[in-house]
């Protein structure tokens, strides 16, 4: 890990940010870590509580699963806003804006009285989530290029993988000792500690890099970034994974805990098996991508993650191994995310430095737009089996392997 900042020394050069002004480097791997972990501490944390919150709520299963999508609608379009603010304004500014939104979001989420409520609230928590998620990117393309880039990310991934890996289980705890509104009350404290930690690292995007045409203009700039067909083909690999990944998030409480009765403290365990996966994935992305490249690593996750969203629709389907044949597929699938997501993102940003907010919101955007069709999908055909996760993976891996023909042959 210290020989992975060792290199960022350059890089930070570059950004004319002077020597004595330079934070420790583990400082500037915890910041950034903890900016890129929103996505997954907001819904994480709460969905050992899903069921006892339909209840509270008066809502069934697939209104609960609405307030999964419902934050994906958010996380993706609030994107579009803070990339181009993140170019525009330098990165901390809207970080900062992004970080209070998200502070509000949660407390409304956590005085929602309906359903309805919670899903309008869960959308603005995740407009300010996602400024810290899309702008974190961005100042790793600040610091780090190339095979670098996608190394780094993968080293924050990692790290932050904490989150997610202790999500689900202190969420099942505060839902035992203190009920679901607690967990809510949570998030308040860590987006308020995450959001003075902040002011300990310096910006990364000098005053004279920054774009100085209108947002406007800039906006309409995403039309010309739609029109590169290798930008376009990262972005479906990662999007396609991410439809197979919030299908999970949104199903898996009510498949492992209504349907094979799972108690609700222990699903917290079974989830944290697929966090170790992505974990051990992403120390050996990062450890094979500079020898080997990103896009080869790239290509082998989404073979992987086609093969077991193929083998899942198949145990689904005829029951083979009961809660086991239904967990290990899934659990190995979004292990894949290693090997897909910070090579897809790093691949998309590395034709772009000037761009990178733009170009990371874009990516980000269209990754968590699938994962909206994901999360929705399942909730819209949810019928008490898991079934309907299963076909949902199953379909996001085979058009995750199919999305590498977008990526054309050259400069791979």
């Amino acid at each position: 890990m210290s020989q992975d900042f060792a290199s960022a020394a350059p890089a930070f050069a570059v950004n004319n940010i002077a020597a004595a002004q330079r934070p420790p480097r583990r400082r500037v791997l915890a910041v950034l870590s903890a900016l890129m972990g929103f996505a997954s501490i907001s819904t994480d944390l709460y969905l050992p509580a899903m069921p006892t919150m339909a209840g509270d709520l008066h809502a069934d299963a697939g209104s609960m699963e609405l307030t999964v999508s419902g934050f994906l609608i958010g996380f993706s379009l609030g994107q579009l806003l803070w990339g181009p603010l993140g170019d525009r304004y330098g990165r901390r500014l809207p970080v900062v804006a992004g970080m209070l939104l998200f502070v509000i979001g949660s407390a409304g989420c956590g005085l929602s009285g309906s359903s309805t409520q919670m899903i309008f609230w869960r959308v603005v928590q995740a407009v300010g989530a996602c400024s810290g998620v899309v702008l974190s990117r961005a100042m790793v393309r600040d610091l780090y290029e190339g095979s670098r880039a996608a190394q780094m990310l993968s080293t924050l991934i990692t790290v932050m993988a904490v989150a997610p890996l202790l999500g689900p289980i202190v969420g099942g705890q505060v839902l035992a000792v203190a009920g679901w509104r607690a967990i809510f009350g949570l998030l308040v404290v860590v987006g308020l500690a995450t959001l003075a930690a902040l002011f300990t690292i310096p910006e990364t995007l000098p005053v004279d890099r920054r774009r100085k045409e209108s947002l406007l203009s800039v906006l309409r700039g995403y039309g010309s970034l739609l029109a590169d067909r290798r930008l376009v083909g990262f972005a479906a690999v990662g999007g396609f994974f991410f439809a197979g990944v919030y299908a999970y998030i949104a199903g898996t409480p009510f498949a492992f805990i209504e349907y094979y009765h799972v108690p609700s403290h222990l699903y917290g365990v079974l989830f944290a098996l697929g966090i170790v996966g992505i974990m051990l994935a992403n120390v050996v992305n990062a450890k094979l991508v500079t020898p080997y490249g990103s896009r080869r690593l790239l290509h082998f996750g989404a073979i992987g993650a086609a093969v077991c969203g193929i083998a899942l629709l198949i145990t689904a389907a005829t029951g083979w191994g009961g809660l086991a044949g239904l967990a290990i597929p899934l659990f190995v699938f979004v292990s894949w995310s290693g090997l897909i997501v910070a090579n897809s993102i790093g691949g998309a940003l590395q034709d772009f430095p000037e761009r990178a907010g733009a170009v990371s919101a874009l990516v980000g955007a269209l990754h968590y737009g699938f994962g909206i069709l994901g999360s929705a999908s399942v909730s819209i055909f949810a019928d008490g089996t898991p079934l309907p996760l299963a076909a949902v993976v199953g379909v996001a891996g085979i058009g995750c392997f199919l999305s590498l023909l977008l990526l054309p042959r050259a400069r791979g």
